[in-house]
This record gives C-alpha cells, structure tokens and sequence, in this order.
C-alpha cells in the first residue's frame, strides 16, 4: 500500500511525513477493523494470558523492590505508579501504534526516574541492568490484562519500520520482563527459598462462600480439584507398589504408617529391615513423581 500511495497521482508532491501519516492511519483503519479476528487469536494465547495474570496477582502479595535487587535510591513509589498506570492503558487500544505508545510511555517514566536518580545521586547507569528490574517490578505492579496477547499483537501487526530504535529498545525489554515473570522462581530473585514457597502457597478461595463463586472461579476449581485427584491417585498407586515390593522408605513421614508397619512387624529382634540404597532412591523418585 505504500508503494501504491506514493506512485498514485493524488499524492504526486506529498512529504515523506504526509506519506507516513498515511500509513499510520491506514494500519490503524485496517487492524481496528480486523481486531476481534487477530486479537487472542487461539485458545492458547487465552490460556497463557490466564496463567501469567494469575502468576503475577500472586507475586502481588509478597514481592517487593529488594528482591529483584532495586536499589534504595531508584525506588520511587510516585513515579512507579504513573508508569504503572501507562502500562494498563495498552488495553484501551485496539491499533498496534497505540498499544506501543502505552509502552513507550511507561518506558519512559522509568527512564527519566534513572536519569533522575543517577544525577542526584551521582550514579552511573548500568543500562538494561538497572532498567530492566525496575520495568519487571512495575510490570507486576501494573498487571496489564491479556499481556502476552498483546504484545504478540504489536509484533505480528506493527509496522516493521517503525519498531526501530527506541521503540524497539523499549518493546524487547517488556518482551524480556515477561518471559522473567512466566519462569521467575526462588532463584530468580534475592529470597530464601523457602521464604518463596511458602510465599508461594495461595488459597484464594479458603474465606470465599458459594454465592461468590463466578462460573470462572467455578471452572478454575474444577481444573483445580481433577489436579489433585490425579496427583492423589498417582501418589497412592505409587505407595501401593512399594508397599507391594517390600521397599521400606526411609523418609520420616512413613515411618510407622500403616501402609509399612506391616513390612516390619513380626521380624525377628535385630532384622535389617533397611533397603539398597538403590532402590530407596528409586522408591523416592516414584513417590515424587
């Protein structure tokens, strides 16, 4: 289409920027029109959408600047929550040029706070080591909806020529802050791991009564509760089978239960009831599993 406007008599003289303003419009005109057809596509641009919202409103409650090592003096609460605030506004658009735009101004926010920081505290900026923690952080503050569809939406429909440069700089961070937040585990941050799993551990529902339950949260449960039951299952089919096999796990949590007592009882005084200790480690990868 840009060739076409460019060698159409109507636009004979005009401007590269009158050119370009044409384009712009016209991608808006066409992906606005094509959004419901584009945008989530696929059930699994759905799903991933789910998992990450769902991931990022539980580190909500227990992650804070320290743990992803944000220094005292880049921490801003103020400026953080206007980026923030930029950052939920990408699903108010339906272009790709607009949807960038709410990026770029978030990017910049926390830009101008580094800047800010590094001259008043006399800091040299370590680039995408110092910017980059702080958009993972405001990104989980901000829990834009749909994140993944939407920034597969600017990728696949955004002009390439115009994701250059900065925007381009801006965009592959987010890209990055994303794909920290699906693998982000005890490792990926300054916290004890045990601190992590604990934190980790989330019952939305404990306090919840019937009438509250939306038909979402309905379907969440029942995904939920077949989970458990298979992993239930699996774990007793595992016990029966070293139960049946005489392998006596030496982890506390057996000792003494019914499922193994039996092993042990009517031995005679000072019978090893111990197992090879190849086989104990079997029994423990069967239990895990």
């Amino acid at each position: 289409m840009e060739a076409t406007i460019i060698e159409h008599p109507l636009w004979a003289g005009a401007t590269n920027e009158e050119v370009d303003c044409a384009m712009e419009g016209l991608e808006k005109y066409v992906m606005t029109k094509l959004f419901s057809r584009t945008f989530t596509a696929s059930p699994e641009d759905v799903k991933i959408d789910r998992e990450i919202f769902e991931k990022i409103q539980l580190l909500q409650t227990f992650l804070r600047p320290e743990h992803l090592d944000i220094p005292k003096f880049l921490q801003n609460e103020a400026s953080w929550l206007l980026a923030e605030k930029e950052l939920q506004k990408i699903n108010a658009f339906k272009a790709p040029r607009e949807k960038l735009l709410c990026i770029m101004s978030c990017c910049r926010v926390i830009n101008n706070l580094l800047l800010n920081a590094s001259i008043s505290e006399n800091h040299a900026l370590g680039g995408a080591d110092d910017f980059l923690p702080v958009l993972i952080y405001v990104t989980i503050k901000a829990n834009p909806p749909q994140l993944h569809s939407n920034l597969k939406f600017i990728q696949l429909y955004r002009r390439q020529a115009k994701l250059v440069s900065e925007a381009a700089y801006y965009f592959t961070n987010l890209v990055s802050a994303k794909s920290f937040i699906i693998d982000l585990n005890a490792k990926s941050l300054s916290m004890d791991e045990i601190e992590f799993e604990q934190s980790t551990l989330h019952y939305p529902y404990m306090e919840a009564e019937a009438g509250e339950l939306t038909v979402k949260d309905v379907e969440r449960l029942l995904s939920l509760y077949k989970d458990v039951v298979t992993k239930y299952t699996s774990l007793c089919s595992a016990v029966r089978r070293i139960s049946e096999s005489g392998m006596v796990p030496s982890h506390p949590i057996f000792r003494g239960t019914s499922a193994f007592s039996s092993q042990v009882e009517g031995q005679p005084e000072g019978t090893d009831v111990s197992v090879d200790v190849k086989e104990e480690e079997q029994s423990r990868k069967q239990i895990c599993k």
